[in-house]
């Protein structure tokens, strides 16, 4: 481990740059794409993925059940849960998620807490080979967070799009919680993105930094299917 962290710490050395550069941008590097080009390769992520960690913060006060057998220490701390989500609203920069009721991220949600859900890009499992030990390195792969907050959607705006066929597409098996199952209490929402963190990578060829939100949903429908990520077919 500490050979392959001298490898990565030596790499901009060799280019004449200080280790900093990895993790953050410098103003006369070159060739690094643009916001807008960082707002496409987050929009296809979001629309090639369908899983992501769903971050929010424990209320400093709310009554919970003594069968939670929660700690009472939990106040502004925060918890980070994967979640389903899909690409199906007529807004398509606002992910589709299946809330449950009875779910931490949601009840704390409902309590007023911001939310925030965080993808990261997964190469093709059939990839074709790397450049060098980089290429698909976790560290080098594009990855971000959206800031914002959860909004439910009316059914009626449900049925009209499609939307609970457009989820359950992406997660077949997710029909047994859908609203009105005998299980639990759902209902469909959306994540209102406010703020949008890049990191597209090393800071020596990628965009680290924030996305206007303006940028994020401005992308065109054209633009995220023509867009390709390291390891797709046609990059």
């Amino acid at each position: 481990m500490l050979s392959a962290l001298g490898l990565l710490l030596n790499l901009p050395a060799a280019i004449g740059q200080s280790p900093q550069h990895i993790f953050s941008n410098h103003p006369h590097l070159r060739n690094i794409p643009t916001v807008h080009e960082s707002a496409v390769q987050a929009r296809r992520i979001l629309n090639i993925s369908s899983i992501a960690t769903l971050s929010t913060v424990f209320p400093n006060h709310q009554t919970f059940s003594p069968l939670e057998n929660r700690p009472h220490d939990l106040s502004g701390a925060p918890i980070g849960l994967i979640d389903y989500y899909a690409a199906c609203d007529p807004t398509p920069y606002e992910p589709t998620i299946l809330a449950i009721s009875i779910a931490t991220s949601f009840k704390n949600a409902r309590a007023g807490s911001n939310v925030t859900l965080s993808l990261r890009y997964h190469p093709p499992i059939d990839h074709p080979p790397g450049e060098d030990i980089y290429t698909y390195s976790p560290a080098n792969l594009p990855r971000f967070s959206l800031v914002g907050y959860i909004e439910a959607i009316p059914a009626d705006r449900v049925r009209r799009y499609g939307m609970d066929r457009c989820f359950f597409e992406r997660h077949p098996e997710a029909v047994a919680w859908k609203p009105g199952n005998a299980i639990h209490d759902s209902w469909w929402a959306r994540l209102v993105v406010e703020q949008v963190y890049w990191i597209g990578g090393f800071g020596d060829r990628a965009y680290i930094g924030w996305i206007p939100v303006e940028e994020w949903r401005g992308v065109t429908r054209q633009e995220v299917s023509h867009a390709r990520l390291v390891g797709e077919k046609n990059y």
